[in-house]
């Protein structure tokens, strides 16, 4: 739960528009590795994860794809609050995809805590069927 914590302590935060960049979208790409980010259009999901995962002391799959995560912890069948949730973006083949924190689900829709879901921090709900994995660290 510590890493929902951190998670919801940055609940808001969006991206600038126009020339300007929000310093603590930045910070997330920073604080992980990835200095040479300097915009905060640069997709930024994955690097939110890593960071709050970084901050609750929990593994990370340091990388800003969001796919990368499909390696990170163990596949969860049954999701708890908190885990990992990994969905695809495009196609199911495609590499690019979105990543975030379990919230809860019913049954067409998974709710995520997470970074750069329409440019911000926030919770919002996912189609169950672009669902890759859960993963539980």
């Amino acid at each position: 739960m510590k890493a929902l914590k951190i998670a919801l302590s940055q609940f808001g935060i969006k991206e600038t528009v126009g020339k300007l960049h929000n310093k603590e979208v930045l910070k997330y790409f920073l604080e992980t590795g990835h200095d040479w980010v300097r915009d905060d259009e640069t997709a930024w999901c994955s690097a939110f994860v890593n960071w709050v995962c970084m901050k609750a002391e929990l593994a990370k799959s340091g990388k800003l794809n969001a796919r990368s995560w499909l390696t990170v912890g163990e596949k969860a069948t049954e999701p708890k609050l908190g885990d990992i949730v990994v969905f695809w973006r495009s196609s199911p083949s495609s590499w690019k995809g979105h990543v975030g924190f379990f919230i809860r689900e019913t049954k067409n829709w998974v709710y995520v805590l997470g970074g750069n879901q329409n440019n911000s921090v926030n919770i919002k709900a996912y189609p169950k069927n672009r669902l890759l994995q859960y993963r539980r660290l």
